[in-house]
Formats: C-alpha cells, structure tokens, sequence
C-alpha cells in the first residue's frame, strides 16, 4: 500500500531533491542556520512522528518545512472535539476520523520536497522489526510502557528517540541518540580567526593591535602565512588554553625556529562525541538540563509527577479530570511511593503535584509550540548532527500563567463538548470568555505572526462579542517565505501577507470569520491617520511580530504613549527571545539598545582588505556607484531645473558628480548590449589592474614605515594585479552581471538567449590600452590619515577652469521620460536579476587581488543581503513564550515577578528567564511633599486652557516652568521680555502651537505634547514627564 501525498500545484520541482540539489530559493534562511551538509544530511533521514494532537501536529509541521527524505505519522485514534485547543489541521468535520489519516495529507502541503505517508499498522508495539526503516522516532501523547518498549528496541538497534508529552502548562522531552552520538558543530557560530602579533617560545599568541581573538579554552586553532614557525602552518588542529582576552597558548613550539612576522590563526570546529542511556535507564537516574534556574528544584519532583499522571492513565485508563481534588489526591500517594524509590529521595511539593493532576487533560496551543519547536530541533540535530543535543531530560513549567482573577474549580474547568475543552481544563470557563473578547493587535504577518494568529486562533482570543484581532503586513508572500510561514502555500507567492494569514486562520478556526480586519499600511509615523488614537485607545493590547528595529521602536513608542501592554519577540536562527513590556511597571523595547552594526574603515575596504568581509562590502558600494547613484544623477541633471548652480554647487564634490553625470550621457553612454559588454570589460580593467597598479606604484611590496617596519605587513595584504582571463568563470562573470546591470539603466534588451561566445567575440575585438600610474595619486595609507582626496566641503565652482569645461560637455538636460535612466533596486532573493551574481564576482574578483579566501554566492548573498537567519523550530518555540505572557496579561497581573523575559539557543541548548526590568522612577518637591513619577509612563494631561492657566496650575503644584516646548517651536520661557509673551499668555495652548509653528494642527490628531524644563521646591531643576493637551475632537474613524 502505497501512503505516500500526491500534491498538486507546487511550485517547486522534487526532481532537484532526488539528485541530491537544495532547493535555496525555498530553504534560502534555514541553511544560512543549518549548513549544505546538515540539510544534506536531514535530506536522506527518514522520520516517525507518533501521537497527532496538538504537540505531534506540531513537531511534524516543523520537521516537514525543514526537510527530510520521509514523513511517517502515526496515529489511528479518533479525532475528538478537545483536540481543536491544539490541532490546527484537524477540522470540525474531522472528529471520529482517524487522525494520522486527516492530518497527513495537509502536513504534506507544507513542503513539496518533504512526502508524508500515514503507518499503516495499528500499533507500533506489535512488530517492532518495522520500526527499523527509520532514523529517528518521535513519540508523543504515549503510554509509558510503550516509551519503554520502543525505546529499548531503538537503543539497541541505533535507532534515534525522542520522548514529548504536556501536560497544561507543564512539559517534558527525553532523548536518547544512542552510543557514540557525534556531534560535528555544538554551537553553530562562525568560526573566529584573526590576525597574529607575535607567538613567543613558550606558544603564547597574541592577537594584532589588541583585538580579542573570541576563543574559549578547550578550542582548536590551525595557521597560516606565518613566516618564521613555517612548520605551523597548514598542520593538524592545536588545543589552545586561554590566558587572557588578546592572548593565548599553543602548548610546547620548541623546535619550530623563531615566530618573525604574519599569520592568521582559524578556529576548528572538532567532533564531539555523547553517550546516551536508555529510557528505562534515565527513568530511574535522571540527567536534566535545568530550563528554568528560578525553579531549580521543580524538574526532578515533575520526573517524578509525569510518572504518576502515567501510573494513573495505566490503572484507570483515563488522565486525572480537570481539577479533581479526587484523582489529584492518587496522583499524589502514587507520586509520594514513587519518590521513596531509588538511591536520591525526592522531596514532594503536594500543591505541584496537585496542580500537575488538575491540568493533566489540559492542552494548549502555546504549550505545543514550546515544546514542537523543541522536540523538531532536536530530531534535526539528530539526523544532521549539527547543534549540541539535550542530554537527556528537560521539564518546562509555566505555571505564572494561571489566572488570579478568576477561579477555578472542577465544575468551571469541566469539559462541555467545546473546542476549547483542553484549555477550559487549565483556566477554567470565565478565563475563556475573558480571552474571547480580547481586542488585540498583531503588527506584522510573517513568520512569528503566522504561528501567533495560529495560536490565537486556536485560543479563541478575539472570537467573542467584543473581541477583534487587528493584523498589520504591507509585505507580499515570496518564495524563501514558504519555508518556515507556514500559513502560506505556493499558490499564496505574490499575495498579502496579512490577507492570506487572515483567510487561513479564519478556516482554522469558523469563530475567527468577521473577526480579523487586516491592513496592508506600515504601522509608522506615515500611517497615523490610518492607525488614528481613537484605534490604538481601544486596543488591549499589542503584539509585534517585526524583523526590523526602527519599527519595533515606533510601536513600543505607541504603546508607551497609549500605556498599551506590548510583546515582543524576535528570532536569530536558533536563537530567540520574548520581551514584555506593562504599563506603569516595566521598562520599554526602546530602553535598551543593540550594539552598533560593524563598520569599516574607508580605506581598509579602498585599499587594504584582509577579509572577505571587506571585499564584499567594497562590491556593494561599487553595485551602488555602477548602478544606482549615477543614473539617479543624470535623472537629476535632467529633471531638476538649475540642479548644477542649485544642488551641485553646495555639495561640495562637483568635480567626480559632473565626470559620473557626463560618462554616463555622453562619453560612455550605450547605445547596444555590446558596448555594454565593452563597459563592463573596461570597468574589470579599471578595478581588478590599473588601480592595483596604482596603489602598489605609491606602496611597492618593499615600501617600509616611518618606524622602518614593512608597510605590507599586519592587517595589509599586498595585492597583485589580476590579469583578465576569459575562461576564468569569475571574471566571465563579473562581465555578465555587469553588461546585464548597466544595459537595465538604460533599458536596453538583450537577446534572449545569447550565448556566451557572443561576449567573448564583442571582448576579444576591444583593445586594452595599456595602464601607466600617475604619480600625482594620493592614497590614504592608514584610517588615522587625514584622507588626502577627502572634500573640503566648501565649493571651488566659480573659480575653476576643469569644473567648467565639464559643464560645457554635457548636453543640455531633457526631462522628457525617454531620457529617464533605471536605476537598479537592490533585491537579493531574485536570482535572475544579476544583483548577486555582479557583488559575488566583484567581491571574489578583489579577493583574487589580494589572496584572501573565496566566498561562495550563498555565503555573499547572506552577507551583502544582510539576511537573517530563520527556522521554523525556534519561531514556534519563542511563539509559544510569547502567548504564556499574553495569558497573564489578559489575566491583568501587576506583579512584576510573575512575568518572564526569555531568551533561547536552540544550538547549545540554553534556556534564561529573568523578570522584565522595572520603569525608571524619579521624584520632585511639590507644594505636598515628595512626588515619586515613573519617568517612562507618567505625564501630565492638561485641557485646553490659556497658557497662563497652565503656568499657574503647575505654580500651585510646585513646580516653576521655565521652558515649555512642542516639537521644534519654543512656546515660553522664563527669560523672555513680558513684551514677547505679552500677546502668548492669554492664548489657549492650541492657538499658541498654531501661532508660533505657524501650521495647523492635523485634523487627525486628539492631543499635542509638550516638553518642559521646570525647577521644583528646591529652586534646583528637575526632570519631569511630558505634557498631553487633549483636543477633544470628533473623530472620523
């Protein structure tokens, strides 16, 4: 019997996997986490998910979008009502189906590449020998004896196993990747190189000009270039122990002569190898990876627990009721016998065990994508051998998310024949309707959006008479999204985001239908009068699902502003982290910063790369100066009247603008595809020969410094001049892309179709002229070097003979759309385009020049694509956090330490939770004593009164004003003539605003802020928060 899905209307072709290709414009994020060699790997494993509620659904969506050879599912039981908490594939029209037979036809529509069959026997135990057709085997939702059963046969037979149930708001996962486990990368992160200062006799290497070499002890290092230890180079991996940030030691160099100059030392990245025990040993001696530091004892008594709930379902055949002191009482005498056994007695919190068995039924969404995003990450780490397993036991709680401020009892928390049974079971039926009329917003419809409208939906949030879900995407659906957005199919590519996530979630779930109103707007300063006060003040809360930093600081900012509870969260590959942000009580996304992007020196990427980092970069600024900034000035030129006496005459820089706007409209203007390919040759003369020329003319291999030491040494690689080489497929490249590139500026068309031996015959009648250096070149030799061809700012236009014999040139400017230039909007994920095609050979090109190590396309896209890394495992995962905070927030909880930040590396493995940092406070001396303000949330909100009224109210309070501001327009201060605020202090505050900025406030807008500087009771100035004026208009939204 052939169980294989037959799925129509991919768009992928599956004959790429078969010969052993990957598919990158699909699994484009996921191998910059994962690797060629991992998802290699993945791609011939064959997977068994067994147990298809919410958390086995949920594990086979990941392992489906991330790839392997075959998907098996198992779960012949009947879908039921309840199964709809967690159950996204599972419809109302589905109970009493078996539910591996509904669920894996829509699993198989995830991923074309991936086919998923259902087992066809009715049990896994029956005949163990067919279990031997798989590489790793999931089990969820199992009976204990089955676990043992099963993994016992896997253990022995170097089968994969991992274990996963919850239970409510608690977890647990259990592996087992047998003997001898290899591990080829723990961590995933880049190796660390750099470049070396000294190595001295005792091994101890320092890193050049006090740069922290990033290596921890217990790394390998190899070497390079070095001249004077030549032994070390290129030799077997060495063993380093650190001895401080810039240095550390190599062990025993004698006899390797003595360390003179240069040198390049890489890390290694060394197999690891992990013994793994078997389930029926680890049961009885648990090895856990603590998930929570704050609850350092709560793992081992769950251990314990989980093996009573299972105790409990093989005697009664059923799981605990919600919220049965009864079955919670056994519960509890089974787990007291359990934990008496064995070597280390386990001390017993009876009001944890309880709260285990009141939510043994419970089944949450947000729990399942915890816990599938885990569990799916460790089946890849187990068949690509890539990330550090967990070794072999870690429990998860959220038991903060339980509500306060309505109860639960067994007859609130009973089932009624409802799809939000599993979590009626945990909250109880009034948390249920609270959810229901929740009017939340979503900002952003990509990955962390689409797997939170999933838990949304199956929550029920928004579904009642008051409830709405606001969901806000401008983007449209690519390709390289289908990988890990899972709500969108292949036939959704080109469509909104926010419209197709909408439509999906509303099939998910019937209640959801009229509920959703989606906007294709960017949610910004531009946008205001769509998403007006009158929007945002009936929000209860927001949710950000942004990838972009400036966007989450402008709705952090709102949320401030209308004290809205936010969540944030964000992903880095395997890395990710939620955030919450509460009114009156926390401080803001905005109050913490990232680090800097790194940046480079102009004259290290001009003349000096060592790195393909910098030669990258130097390809993107020449894709920029090819293609994008001169055609945008002849646009200019033509368009913009007088634009050489007006924009160019301030600028600064006349003479190399007027030289780009004259080559490209006279000079070096095209008029066929071939004298763009004469164009492009030219420029590869210009670059890769006559400037290496150039620069090794004014620093010749030998040149030596002032100190008397070799200029060509350390960081500076002294280049060689590329000879061109048509057969060469890099140079032949750079042609290509750049005949291609300068030919769209000009919307000239090529033959479709021509072939390459039409660009070698055009380059092969052109004659190079031969490069001679100009000696009047100067060249910053060093970035503390005052720049010696830097601008001065000042323009020398009126007195220069060159300048205007460059304006007389040029043609005069015709602003007809005829002579209109294209140019070109970098776009990285289109490979037809030539974008990365030119950067990658520019880049590779300039490291040819000066020796530094290739990049392939895929490392160059990522890097001048600045892409972020993504997998659908830990975006589940951070989701599901996400969600256990939202719950205490509809809860309304205003104790701080109930609520978590986390912060996640799926890679190591690490889990970090810590409470939200408090809003800063301050204080005044008022009329009354002391005034504590919280200086992130507080304001003063004020009517619309003259602004003598409101220096008088702020008088009576304490505090002098002697400024008052809004925006750029100072209203008042102190030291201003009574004359100039003679006619100010009778007006009302708006009027004043209106007067002194002399525009009108927009009709959108219900309040005006004001900053002021004021002095309080001390006569000593003290900061205070900002001033709102409410308008009071009638709002047209």
């Amino acid at each position: 019997m052939d169980n294989n899905m037959d799925i129509d209307g991919s768009a992928v072709d599956v004959g790429q996997l078969k010969n052993g290709d990957i598919d990158e414009s699909l699994y484009s994020r996921q191998l910059y986490v994962l690797g060629h060699e991992a998802m290699k790997r993945m791609g011939s494993s064959h997977v068994l998910i067994a147990g298809l509620r919410g958390l086995g659904v949920e594990i086979a969506k990941n392992i489906a979008l991330a790839g392997v050879k075959s998907l098996t599912l198992f779960d012949p039981e009947p879908a039921a009502i309840p199964d709809l908490s967690s159950q996204f594939f599972l419809h109302p029209d589905d109970v009493g189906k078996p539910r591996a037979a509904v669920t894996a036809p829509r699993v198989a529509e995830l991923n074309a590449y991936t086919p998923v069959s259902v087992y066809p026997s009715q049990s896994l135990t029956e005949n163990l020998d067919d279990l031997r057709q798989y590489q790793v085997i999931v089990l969820t939702g199992t009976s204990l004896k089955d676990q043992l059963t099963i993994s016992d046969f896997a253990h022995k037979n170097g089968i994969f196993i991992v274990v996963a149930d919850i239970f409510g708001l608690f977890g647990s996962i259990f592996t087992d990747f047998g003997k001898q486990f290899a591990i080829a990368d723990t961590t995933g992160e880049t190796p660390v190189s750099g470049i070396i200062a000294d190595i001295d006799s005792e091994g101890l290497v320092s890193a050049l000009d006090e740069t922290r070499h990033g290596l921890e002890d217990g790394d390998y290092v190899t070497f390079s270039e070095i001249q004077g230890m030549e032994s070390l180079n290129n030799s077997a991996p060495r063993k380093i122990v650190v001895k401080g940030p810039y240095t550390f030691s190599i062990g025993d160099v004698s006899g390797l002569g003595e360390y003179r100059r240069g040198g390049l030392y890489t890390q290694v990245k060394m197999p690891k190898l992990v013994d793994f025990q078997p389930l029926s040993e680890q049961l009885q001696k648990p090895e856990i990876l603590i998930s929570d530091f704050a609850k350092f004892d709560r793992p081992q008594q769950l251990h314990v627990g989980f093996q009573a709930l299972h105790a409990f379902r093989d005697k009664h055949d059923h799981l605990p009721k919600p919220h049965s002191d009864k079955d919670a009482t056994e519960v509890l005498e089974i787990a007291q016998g359990l934990a008496g056994q064995g070597e280390d007695k386990v001390e017993l919190d009876e009001k944890l065990i309880r709260e285990l068995s009141y939510q043994a039924r419970g089944d949450l969404s947000p729990m399942a994508a915890f816990f599938g995003g885990l569990a799916a990450q460790e089946v890849l780490k187990s068949v690509s051998g890539k990330f550090h397993p967990i070794v072999q036991w870690l429990y998860f709680d959220s038991l903060e998310s339980l509500p306060s401020s309505v109860e639960r009892s067994e007859d609130i928390c009973k089932p009624t024949g409802s799809r939000y049974d599993g979590q009626v079971a945990v909250f109880g039926a009034k948390f249920q309707e609270k959810l229901a009329n929740v009017n939340q917003f979503l900002v952003g419809a990509g990955a962390i959006g689409c797997e939170m409208l999933k838990n949304w939906a199956l929550m029920g949030l928004g579904t009642g008479p008051k409830g709405k879900i606001n969901v806000a995407d401008m983007d449209q659906i690519e390709k390289s999204n289908l990988n890990r957005q899972f709500l969108f199919r292949p036939k959704d590519v080109g469509k909104l985001k926010a419209n197709c996530a909408a439509e999906a979630v509303q099939a998910m779930n019937p209640e959801l239908t009229g509920k959703i109103i989606t906007f294709r707007d960017r949610v910004g300063p531009e946008t205001e009068h769509v998403f007006t006060e009158k929007f945002w003040e009936e929000l209860d809360g927001v949710t950000n699902a942004l990838d972009n930093v400036d966007a989450r600081q402008y709705v952090d900012r709102r949320c401030v502003f209308f004290r809205k509870p936010l969540v944030d969260s964000g992903t880095l590959g395997t890395k990710g982290n939620s955030q919450v942000v509460l009114p009156r009580l926390t401080e803001s996304y905005s109050s913490s910063q990232d680090p800097p992007e790194q940046s480079f020196p102009q004259c290290t990427l001009r003349s000096f790369p060592n790195k393909i980092e910098h030669t990258i970069a130097w390809a993107k600024e020449k894709f920029h100066q090819y293609f994008v900034g001169p055609p945008e000035t002849v646009n200019l030129y033509n368009t913009q009247s007088n634009y050489i006496e007006q924009s160019l005459k301030q600028a600064g820089n006349e003479i190399p603008t007027l030289q780009s706007i004259r080559d490209f409209l006279v000079s070096e203007k095209p008029s066929t595809f071939d004298d763009c390919i004469i164009w492009a040759r030219n420029q590869f003369e210009k670059e890769y020969n006559n400037a290496i020329q150039q620069l090794l003319y004014n620093f010749p291999k030998d040149s030596t410094t002032a100190s008397g030491a070799p200029f060509w040494s350390g960081p500076k690689r002294a280049p060689d001049p590329l000879k061109f080489d048509a057969s060469n497929p890099t140079h032949f490249s750079f042609v290509k892309a750049t005949a291609n590139l300068h030919a769209f500026n000009y919307g000239i068309k090529k033959d479709k179709g021509m072939p390459e031996a039409r660009y070698l015959e055009v380059m092969e009648n052109m004659i190079i002229p031969e490069f001679s250096p100009n000696p009047t070149v100067k060249i910053q030799a060093d970035e503390n070097e005052p720049d010696p061809n830097a601008q001065n700012g000042e323009s020398n236009f009126d007195d220069n003979d060159e300048l205007h014999k460059l304006v007389s040139s040029l043609p005069p400017p015709d602003p007809s759309e005829g002579s209109r230039l294209q140019p070109v909007e970098f776009e990285k994920d289109d490979d037809t385009n030539h974008h990365i095609n030119f950067i990658t050979a520019a880049s590779n090109l300039r490291a040819q020049n000066y020796a530094i190590p290739e990049a392939d396309r895929h490392k160059t896209k990522f890097i001048a694509g600045k892409i972020i890394p993504a997998i659908a495992t830990t975006t589940a995962l951070v989701t599901g956090l996400v969600v256990l905070e939202l719950y205490k927030i509809i809860d309304g909880k205003d104790d701080i330490e109930q609520y978590k930040n986390g912060f996640v590396n799926l890679a190591l493995p690490f889990f970090g939770f810590s409470e939200p940092i408090a809003s800063p406070k301050g204080e005044y001396l008022g009329t009354n004593g002391k005034v504590t303000i919280d200086k992130l949330w507080d304001r003063f909100e004020v009517e619309d009164v003259t602004l003598r009224e409101f220096l008088d109210d702020f008088k009576k309070q304490g505090l002098d004003i002697m400024m008052l501001s809004s925006g750029v327009s100072l209203l008042y201060a102190s030291f201003y003539p009574p004359s100039k605020l003679k006619d100010r202090m009778g007006l009302k505050l708006s009027k004043l605003v209106e007067t002194i900025s002399k525009k009108p406030i927009p009709s959108h807008q219900q309040n005006v802020i004001f900053e002021m500087t004021v002095e309080d009771q001390t006569e000593e100035d003290v900061e205070v928060p900002y001033v709102m004026l409410k308008l009071h208009k009638s709002s047209g939204c």
